[in-house]
């Protein structure tokens, strides 16, 4: 009689303890279940911007990445076209050809007499954003030159005028 009590005992402990385990089990299961915070959908991206969105006069100004810091001055005319001018403050008109390309605008010019190094013919190339009324960007300015120096970087930021 005292195996079957003890028999009793281990058999209710058991089940004891597989009841406890299966509320867990069961707790999980439906944790996996439910359903998961729903992450907030991606913005869609941002329209891709157009030559006609930046149309009009725009005063730039180029600074180097390194060195010299004297900023290099013009007012760049945008239109519809990929055809543009800069106007530097001496007089020269230089032609641009530009492209817009998803969110940036990507310009050419040149060669045409630097204005930055007297004597020398430079190539550039840039690329630009819009941020509200400004144009921020990078140019590249390659000089005919045999000399180490024949690449300059610039930072590019202009606001369009009035």
């Amino acid at each position: 009689m005292r195996r079957l009590t003890h028999l009793a005992v281990f058999c209710l402990v058991a089940a004891v303890a597989c009841a406890k385990k299966d509320t867990a089990a069961n707790s999980t299961a439906a944790d996996t279940t439910t359903p998961a915070a729903v992450a907030a959908p991606t913005p869609p991206p941002p329209a891709p911007l157009t030559l006609a969105d930046v149309a009009g006069k725009w005063n730039m100004r180029a600074v180097p990445d390194s060195g010299d810091t004297t900023a290099t001055t013009y007012v760049m005319t945008a239109t519809a076209d990929s055809t543009w001018t800069l106007q530097f403050p001496n007089g020269l008109k230089v032609p641009v050809k530009a492209m817009a390309s998803g969110d940036s605008i990507t310009v050419h010019a040149g060669p045409y007499a630097s204005v930055r190094r007297k004597g020398m013919q430079v190539t550039t190339d840039g690329a630009f954003r819009r941020q509200g009324d400004r144009l921020t960007g990078t140019s590249t300015a390659h000089y005919k030159t045999t000399r180490p120096d024949s690449v300059l970087h610039l930072r590019v930021e202009g606001t369009k005028a009035p």
